[in-house]
């Protein structure tokens, strides 16, 4: 029996057009007020619905939530006009510091600079700005400096549901970053 579905995703499909975070399973039910069985059915519509080919948008998961998205691939194309003016490009330095953060959070300014060779004030106080990093807490040692991690605003710039979700370091790469440790 084919159930129809087509009020209930029209309404989830408008939240999520409307809302300008990614929304959890269950916001999408208090707002919609449908259960969550029919939230998670409307989902996986959306889903389909979206991955045909003519479709411009898709349907993701970032931080733990579901939002609408211009296609992966088309986004390059588009980043340049649509994207955010604070999402401006980030800087070589500004990349390499912001890939210390991720991969070795949480990570104090000392043991960032330690893999860098260089100082890092300026790099954190921009990536702090931009809110793609936080203090996260403080190390237990002397002194109990500050330790840094990523923000949702991070999984959200580069698209990513989770950190679990950054690419894989190579053998090589991976040395590199334990090297403050």
């Amino acid at each position: 029996m084919e159930i129809n579905l087509e009020k209930e995703t029209a309404i989830i499909e408008a939240i999520l057009f409307l809302e300008s975070e990614p929304q959890s399973e269950a916001s999408l039910v208090k707002i919609s007020e449908l259960s969550k069985n029919v939230v998670e059915l409307v989902l996986q519509r959306l889903q389909e619905k979206y991955s045909a080919l003519d479709s411009g948008i898709e349907l993701t998961q970032i931080s733990g939530g579901w939002c609408l998205s211009p296609k992966k691939d088309l986004w390059d194309f588009l980043k340049e006009r649509y994207g955010k003016k604070n999402e401006g490009k980030l800087s070589k330095a500004a990349m390499e510091t912001l890939s210390i953060i991720a991969y070795s959070q949480p990570i104090t300014r000392a043991e960032i600079e330690s893999i860098r060779g260089v100082s890092a004030d300026n790099m954190i106080r921009l990536l702090m700005e931009r809110s793609l990093i936080k203090e996260v807490g403080r190390k237990d040692i002397p002194g109990k400096p500050v330790q840094f991690g990523t923000t949702k605003e991070f999984l959200k710039f580069f698209r990513l549901n989770s950190i679990a979700d950054l690419p894989r370091l190579d053998e090589v790469e991976n040395e590199r970053f334990e090297l403050a440790r």
